[in-house]
């Protein structure tokens, strides 16, 4: 693995499904926990500590501890900006569709204009400074039901910026059925926006039919459970609607038992289109190039369909023709440069 850990490292990236609390890392939460001193560490060694990964139940510890650092406009712009240096930085991300839940920090007290002024701010200076470009995907947080949805919908159609891509849904899944949410996807979908809500990460198949028939899903955010269901899997092969998988997320969510045991390869084989993903990276103990390293032994992949990896979330995204072809671009000298054999094209 040291070698393709090597190519790995420096290939040009796409991701498409990332959260933005979630994406806080250590260093970014050490800032904003200087800026309001109370529960959270601002000590970088003790955070470290407070960020190690041991089981579902501290994950949403960590997260809500996150959440309650995000007070202000300039802490939203804090957080953005910063995602956007390690994606680029330390990820190699070319483009990303950043899940955020404008809601949330509406009801800490951040108004939405101010919300969408912080994080747009954030969008224009990570592209002049770090060459990624960013779009978003405002989500709706399940949890909150109908009241949530109905709010989320208002700042799509009311607040929205011109980078926002798609109507989002996240969220805990059992015991929020998708069907309540099937208006608020109309609207947006009649808005020009694209529907990526998570499916069947911890419920069964249907959950993934209801999100397809019932909210025109165009991406499904994990679809975990798609394995179960021969007559799903070869819908979604033959629809061409790709799946954003994210293998130690659903290890830490138990949504599977083992990496040895992901269904990432049942995909593949059903000629299903994978994208790979690190949802909540720091807080789920992992970078999207130790995704790409976990897939690569999965599906057992060389440099080259390691870049096709690539591509395939670039063709799966929703990047402006230009930046498409910018990073296509890019992972083909980037795939030239390394000697990268075989033939090029999305998976």
């Amino acid at each position: 693995m040291a070698d393709l850990t090597s190519f790995i490292a420096r290939l040009p990236k796409t991701e498409l499904h990332v959260h933005h609390v979630g994406s806080a890392s250590p260093r970014i939460v050490s800032e904003l926990a200087s800026r309001h001193p109370g529960t959270v560490p601002s000590d970088p060694d003790a955070l470290r500590d407070f960020f190690a990964f041991r089981d579902f139940a501290h994950f949403i510890e960590v997260y809500l501890a996150v959440v309650d650092l995000i007070r202000t406009p300039e802490d939203v712009r804090l957080l953005t900006y910063e995602v956007a240096r390690e994606m680029a930085e330390g990820q190699q991300v070319r483009y990303a569709e950043l899940t955020c839940t404008p809601h949330t920090s509406v009801l800490t007290g951040i108004p939405i204009e101010a919300f969408t002024e912080a994080i747009e701010d954030a969008r224009v200076a990570a592209e002049r400074d770090f060459g990624l470009v960013l779009r978003w995907i405002y989500d709706i947080p399940g949890e909150l039901g109908v009241p949530g949805a109905d709010a989320t919908l208002g700042y799509v159609l009311d607040h929205a910026p011109d980078s926002l891509v798609a109507l989002g849904l996240g969220g805990p899944e059992i015991g929020v059925p998708r069907p309540q949410f099937q208006r608020h996807f109309d609207a947006a979908r009649a808005a020009g926006l694209h529907s990526l809500p998570h499916a069947g990460e911890t419920t069964g198949p249907q959950t993934i039919w209801d999100a397809l028939e019932l909210l025109g899903a165009e991406r499904i955010g994990h679809g975990t459970s798609a394995a179960q269901d021969p007559a799903l899997l070869a819908h979604l092969a033959e629809a061409r609607v790709p799946l954003e998988v994210c293998p130690s997320s659903n290890v830490a969510t138990r949504a599977v038992a083992s990496l040895e045991e992901h269904p990432i390869r049942a995909f593949r084989d059903a000629g299903v289109l994978v994208t790979v993903n690190s949802d909540d990276p720091p807080m789920f103990g992992t970078t999207l190039n130790r995704e790409y390293a976990i897939a690569a032994d999965l599906l057992d992949l060389d440099e080259r369909g390691l870049a096709d990896l690539s591509l395939t979330a670039l063709d799966a995204s929703y990047a402006s023709d230009d930046v498409r072809a910018r990073v296509r671009a890019e992972v083909e000298a980037y795939v030239a440069e390394t000697g990268a054999a075989g033939a090029s094209g999305p998976a």
